[in-house]
Formats: structure tokens, sequence, C-alpha cells
């Protein structure tokens, strides 16, 4: 009976939608009307044949993903090492870099589109100033680099984030370890790699299961920030999906695609899951 609630909220908001989500994967519903046609497996069948769009976004995301989370969770990491003391200046460094993951996406998305803009962007302005003009790019309009830009924010945006949740990791490992190891002639690298890494694994595996859901979810982002554009340079599975749905109205086509990034998202963090935990292992 106590259990009964969440399981309720949690059958509404979670287990309906995506039992309807895969109905609805193999019909050409488009949103509006109440009729509908089964189509069978056609919609999983034009995504992998006849989509390059979709395939398109999904090469796009791989690259946000493994962007975001490899930067993302070396800074936070590095960070975490340096401010794990509870001094008042560690503290208040948290909490500057925790600041930017409170902000709306969308006000972050403003505030790097003026920052990232050709002619008149803080980050271009100080470059030309530096002297640095071959270092100038139009980085939210060039298709090479675009997605690479947002990933940016993604990082500077979250990393803060990821911060807190190393530094707890950090405070839970005793100081005996590290007093032992300095005793037993240990170096840093050693330390880390003997006694922080293996201990710090669990929190580990968190940050970089979160960071790849946040980066495959990161639709208010990249949707402020350049709708998918230019030529689908940013487009990923998220923003796609909300194009399919909203403006082509083809719920049918976006619930496949749906589906299809559902099983992506378990994939890849189960995979994560099971390198973290063989690497845990093995230190």
């Amino acid at each position: 009976m106590f259990v009964l609630p969440g399981l309720i909220l949690y059958s509404i908001f979670f287990i309906y939608p995506t039992l309807s989500a895969l109905f609805y994967s193999f019909t050409d519903w488009d949103g509006l009307t109440p009729q509908y046609n089964f189509v069978g497996v056609d919609n999983y069948i034009n995504i992998f044949t006849n989509d390059s769009i979709f395939i398109k976004a999904f090469g796009n995301n791989l690259k946000f993903m493994l962007f975001v989370v490899i930067f993302q969770t070396a800074f936070s990491l590095l960070f975490a090492l340096y401010l794990v003391k509870n001094t008042k200046t560690n503290i208040l460094l948290r909490a500057l870099y925790f600041f930017p993951t409170i902000l709306s996406s969308v006000s972050v998305a403003f505030i790097w589109s003026f920052v990232y803009d050709p002619s008149l962007g803080i980050l271009n302005t100080l470059l030309e100033k530096a002297n640095l003009e071959f270092l100038t790019y139009n980085w939210l309009g060039d298709q090479d680099i675009a997605i690479f830009s947002i990933a940016v924010v993604q990082v500077w945006m979250h990393t803060g984030q990821m911060l807190i949740i190393f530094v707890a990791g950090l405070q839970n490992i005793p100081n005996d370890l590290y007093e032992v190891a300095k005793i037993e002639g240990a170096s840093k690298w050693q330390r880390f790699r003997f006694v922080t890494w293996p201990l710090v694994a669990p929190a580990a595996t968190i940050v970089v299961a979160y960071t790849t859901i946040q980066s495959f979810k990161a639709f208010d982002l990249i949707f402020a920030m350049t709708r998918g554009g230019p030529n689908y340079a940013t487009e990923i599975l998220a923003t796609l999906i909300y194009s399919t749905a909203f403006q082509s109205f083809k719920f049918g086509y976006a619930s496949a695609e749906s589906v299809i990034f559902m099983i992506v998202i378990a994939i890849i963090t189960i995979l994560q899951f099971k390198v973290l935990r063989s690497d845990r292992a093995a230190g």
C-alpha cells in the first residue's frame, strides 16, 4: 500500500506513455484525428533505409554525446580533486561552478548565441584583439563545428553539477588510505590510479550515465540556438522527433523514432555501466 501512490504515478507518466508510443509506432497516426491505419513495421523500415536525416541526426547525437561525456566528466573530476576540501574558498568556487546549472537552458542558449555571433560576438572580438584572427569562425553557422560549439555550451552549463557528485564521492574516501600509499612511496599518479579512481568509480558511473542521457536529451539548448541547422548539422534525435511530430504531424513515425531513441539510450547506458564496472574490478 505504501508503494501504490508511487506506482500509480510511475504508471501514468512513464509506463502508459511508453506503451502508447510503442503502439502508435506501428500506425500512421497524424496526432490530430482519431483515425489511423496500422502500417506494421513500415515506419521502422523507412527510418533505417530511406531516412537520411534520421541517420545524420543519430550521428550528430553520437558526436555530441562523446564530446560532452569525455570533457564534462574530465573537467568535473579535475575540479573536484582541487576543490574536495571544505575550505571557504573551495565552497565559494563550487557554488560559482554550480551556478550555470540553475539557469534555464533557453537563457544559456541566448547568452552563448551572442558569444558565438560571428560579427558582434565576444569570442571572435577577443580573438581579433589578440591577433588570432585565424581562429575566428562562424561558430554556429559552420556545418563542421556547429555541433561541437553547442557541446561546449553543454559542458560549461553542467560541469559544476557533476563536480558536486565527484566531491561527494571523494570525501567518502578515508584519508588513511592516502597516508599508507605515501608511506609506501606511491606517487601522485599512483595514488590516483590505485586509491582515488577505484573508490570514486561509483560516482563516475553515475556521472557518465547521467551525462549520456542528458546529452541525448539536449533538446532545448539546441532548439533555441540553431533549431537543428545549418542543413541539419546540429539536428539530434530529440529535435528531429519534435519536428516530425509537431511540425510534420507524423506522430506514428515520430513514435517509431522515439522507440529507437529509447533503445539506443538504454544500450549505451548498459554498456557504460559494464565498462566502468569491469574497470573498477580490474583496479
